[in-house]
């Protein structure tokens, strides 16, 4: 072999080590999106995390899970006592209240700050169909999504009862500030804008949050909490005069049970499992059809406790 045969054989090789396939990469991680050398260039060396296990026990023995539970029931005490006394406030004052658009910003000035608050702690979801669509993408595992959503629950409880305990009656006059159907909508249409509506929000948080994108846009700095916010304002407007704008099941749960309506209750089912349903598309249409993460969606034995 002559000396530039050689060296081309050696620069061939250099190209090799340094562009890996999907294939050669550690099973730590999943390459999303590259088939070719020339496609992970484009990637600049990015790495897709693997996906959680479905069942992590000794994440139960570490204090960062019950510190993260501890901050969504504070984020989500907090969110329902300032949502719900804007209602109760603007049912008080109208027509020279906040209306509408005030409670829209209400939300989701909040959900801005404490998301941007907790984000670090616990990923700030403040919302139980947002754990649902980040479980069901595999970006945790299912007991921190149990306790979370039990927080959540509990935080909504607590911050409605706040309100409750400041408003008096006024927040008995305003029905508590809690969801329900408004006059002439039926169920499904209830049901259909309560899971269009958690689907375009559970999105948004996918892609505030997507690392790939961080590290290939890297030079545009991105504030996630300002677009999970920005959703939540412009679901209210759209929403409110519809549902009240649930898309957050413990926001319609703490109010619920501290009003304790019968129209509160017979309406109650709709604000989780749509939710729920929007939340679960949302998941698979940023996981597996924009994101090809279809390893994501296939449960092992070995994955239900292997730590990735």
């Amino acid at each position: 072999m002559t000396e530039s045969e050689s060296a081309g054989v050696r620069e061939h090789m250099k190209m090799q080590v340094n562009n890996p396939t999907a294939e050669e990469f550690s099973s730590e991680h999943v390459k999303i999106g590259a088939d070719s050398a020339a496609d992970l260039t484009e990637l600049k060396g990015y790495r897709e995390p693997g996906p959680s296990p479905v069942l992590d026990v000794h994440e139960l023995r570490t204090w960062s899970i019950w510190r993260a539970a501890i901050a969504e029931f504070m984020a989500t005490l907090i969110l329902v006592f300032i949502g719900v006394s804007t209602a109760v406030g603007n049912h008080r004052d109208s027509p020279s209240g906040v209306g509408q658009l005030g409670i829209a910003w209400s939300f989701g000035a909040t959900v801005f700050i404490l998301v941007y608050c907790i984000a670090g702690i616990s990923g700030g979801h403040i919302n139980p169909a947002v754990t649902l669509g980040l479980f069901l993408g595999r970006r945790m595992s299912l007991f921190r999504a149990l306790i979370y959503m039990v927080a959540q629950t509990a935080g909504g409880v607590c911050g409605a009862g706040v309100a409750r305990g400041l408003h008096g009656y006024e927040f008995e006059a305003a029905g508590g500030g809690a969801n329900v159907l408004s006059r002439g909508i039926s169920t499904g249409v209830g049901l259909g804008i309560e899971i269009v509506g958690t689907f375009i929000l559970v999105y948004v948080v996918y892609s505030a949050t997507d690392a790939k994108r961080n590290a290939q846009d890297s030079h545009v700095p991105v504030l996630a909490p300002l677009p999970i916010g920005l959703a939540v304002f412009v679901l209210n407007l759209g929403m409110i005069p519809i549902t009240g704008c649930s898309v957050k099941p413990a926001r319609s749960f703490g109010p619920a049970a501290i009003y304790n309506g019968h129209k509160v209750w017979d309406d109650q089912w709709i604000f989780w499992v749509g939710p729920f349903l929007g939340a679960a598309a949302a998941a698979f249409y940023h996981q597996f059809v924009l994101r090809g993460c279809r390893s994501h969606f296939v449960v092992s034995s070995a994955a239900l406790t292997q730590k990735i």
